[in-house]
């Protein structure tokens, strides 16, 4: 890591360690979080008749839960994983009446849904949208959005051509503590922006692992998909897939796909990216592995002359300018500009974001309304593109030159070569 970068984390560890205490100590009163007329999706559904009909897709654990908050304003007639098992408990879960799918395609199909929630592992994601969008259906997805650049830019022209209500699963944007800290660094309460801090937490490292016969509740080769067929290893499914370069993008678009998101929000560049990437890190270099690095610093430039530094550690965003700093996670938001707020609060004339107080109501209510949802598919394109381009420096290891408007690497045929990937097929998308 450069000085520069362990002079920066030494000094964050100095403010982290004095303003910890600050929640605890009441300096965030109940007043800084009260609830507000102006949330979207504050209220469940008060009849049947205002229940929406959902289908869901890909039933792990996130995926149940985001089936179970959709379950709260409507009803789930449909359940769809390509195992068996899974799929079985989703429908004993949500009352037993639901028909099981293994094949998404068959279930975007039903005229009776509206929307769909979509789990599956993030090499599925797009692939699953597409269908539903084209299908008529709204759709809330997990984060992270999609597996590469390429993918994100079809997904916004599809959402695009079919109107259809997208809401991505970053649910940190319903949580007033990160509205709050972006707020604040969007109306000038630490100054001139300069630098913002990135910490993610730790991801495991592991392999090689056993190739195992495949279970008979799982069609492998659909659970697999675009990516290269291989032989089963449990390690490489349902929860862990998330560690596989094939699959996912490691911890970089895990918690970098909600920490990323934040900070762009805060900086306001929402429809935008970095100038320069310079990943750091070594790649697990085990067969039948974990492959995406679980210890690495990247650091972009963005326009306006703000830096970001990514690197392992408490996990939360650390915005800093020229007079002041705020630091945010799911715990806590700290900094002099929040112990401020009871005597100096944010002016009613101030940049004010979109207030959230239910992931879900927010979709729901946008569902109804056809308003953009507040994790709309253009931020969150732009957002994941982060994390996508620090993977590909990583991979290249090397700084690279991005040209955000374009969405291509500036004289790097290399690098806008990783921009998709080899699909595998039938399961290509487009």
């Amino acid at each position: 890591m450069p000085h520069d970068s362990a002079q920066r984390g030494t000094s964050r560890r100095r403010f982290l360690a004095t303003t910890s205490g600050l929640a605890a100590a009441g300096a965030l009163g109940p007043h800084w979080f009260a609830t507000t007329r102006q949330a979207l999706g504050n209220e469940e559904p008060r009849s049947k008749n205002d229940r929406l009909v959902f289908g869901a897709i890909g039933l792990g654990g996130q995926g149940t839960h985001i089936a179970n908050n959709a379950a709260r304003f409507g009803d789930i007639v449909a359940v769809c994983d390509v195992d068996r098992e899974r799929a079985e408990k989703a429908k004993a879960h949500f009352g037993g009446k639901a028909d099981i799918f293994e094949d998404y395609r068959k279930l975007v199909e039903r005229p009776d849904i509206n929307a769909v929630t979509i789990g599956t592992p993030d090499h599925w994601h797009t692939a699953v949208c597409l269908a539903a969008l084209r299908a008529g259906k709204d759709v809330y997805c997990e984060k992270p959005l999609t597996l590469t650049i390429d993918e994100g830019k079809l997904l916004i022209k599809t959402v695009a051509e079919t109107g259809r209500v997208f809401q991505v699963g970053t649910q940190q944007r319903s949580d007033d503590r990160f509205r709050l800290a972006c707020e604040l660094v969007r109306n000038g309460r630490i100054g001139k922006l300069k630098h913002v801090t990135v910490t993610l937490p730790d991801s495991p490292a592991g392999g090689p692992f056993a190739k195992q016969p495949v279970p008979p509740n799982l069609n492998w080769d659909f659970w697999l998909g675009q990516a290269p067929a291989v032989d089963y290893i449990p390690e490489r499914c349902h929860y862990q897939f998330r560690w596989w370069y094939e699959y996912s993008g490691g911890i970089m678009t895990d918690w970098g796909a909600h920490h990323m998101d934040i900070a762009h929000w805060g900086m306001g560049i929402e429809d935008s990216g970095p100038l320069t990437i310079e990943g750091k890190g070594k790649l697990p270099n085990i067969v039948d592995g974990y492959n995406t690095p679980n210890l690495f610093t990247v650091d972009f430039t963005y326009p306006n002359d703000v830096t970001l530094h990514v690197n392992i550690g408490d996990n939360g965003v650390l915005f800093e300018g020229d007079k002041s700093r705020v630091y945010v996670n799911r715990g806590r938001i700290a900094g002099k500009p929040v112990e401020d707020l009871k005597d100096n609060p944010l002016p009613e004339d101030r940049i004010k974001l979109i207030v959230s107080k239910d992931h879900m109501g927010n979709f729901v209510s946008c569902v109804k309304s056809r308003e953009k949802p507040i994790s709309d598919v253009v931020s969150q394109h732009r957002s994941v593109s982060a994390c996508h381009l620090a993977n590909i420096s990583l991979r290249l290891g090397r700084k690279l030159t991005w040209d955000a408007q374009a969405e291509k690497f500036v004289g790097d045929s290399e690098a806008d070569a990783m921009l998709s990937r080899a699909q595998r097929a039938p399961y290509v998308v487009a």
